[in-house]
């Protein structure tokens, strides 16, 4: 069973969740250490809707640290002033990107080297446990009710993406009120299908 991360995720937006699984567990332990990181720097990347902005978003507000969010897209010699001046003052800095430092392109040789140094924390593919509370929430913020049977239907079939098991609750909603239908295992079929691209119109 999934749980609710275990931190006091209150932000300036209020309460926020984010499902947990184990392949979460070194991310939050990387998070909470930063006294530790090489350089009072490390980089969150991850995979679009994996959560990456809200626990940097926690990170920045609990007071832990200083946040760049979309750091891969700002100016170099703007992320450069923000890594020397982390060194200046000892407070961290963690630079946010959906990209790993080695994709960014950087033309400043000295950023580069600096990034190199820093620690990478990592999102990773959803693994199981993660994947079913995943379902679970976004089911929930939508008002859909998953039986049992649908879940076990949907659970070695959904695709391992954080963005893509979001989608599917997407079009599993929308299929249900097309439809006027709860969420069946014929309805949830149809939904992976039409989000592979194999999914036939039904004729009326």
């Amino acid at each position: 069973m999934s749980s609710q991360i275990a931190l006091p995720l209150v932000t300036a937006r209020g309460a926020e969740t984010v499902v947990m699984g184990p392949s979460l567990l070194p991310v939050i332990e990387a998070l909470q250490s930063a006294s530790t990181w090489p350089f009072r720097t490390a980089i969150l990347v991850g995979p679009p809707r994996s959560g990456k902005s809200l626990l940097a978003r926690w990170f920045a507000e609990s007071g832990a640290g200083e946040v760049l969010d979309s750091a891969d897209s700002l100016p170099e010699d703007e992320v450069f002033h923000h890594w020397n001046r982390a060194q200046a003052s000892g407070r961290p800095l963690l630079l946010v990107s959906d990209r790993a430092p080695g994709a960014w392109h950087v033309t400043l040789p000295d950023l580069a080297s600096r990034l190199g140094s820093a620690l990478l924390i990592e999102i990773g593919a959803p693994d199981d446990e993660l994947v079913a509370g995943l379902i679970v929430e976004h089911s929930a913020r939508r008002g859909l009710v998953l039986g049992d049977q649908v879940m076990a239907y949907l659970l070695p079939r959904v695709e391992r993406a954080h963005a893509e098991i979001e989608l599917l609750i997407e079009t599993l909603d929308r299929l249900s009120l097309e439809r006027k239908s709860p969420v069946t295992i014929s309805l949830a079929r149809d939904a992976l299908a039409e989000r592979t691209g194999e999914f036939q119109p039904r004729l009326l």
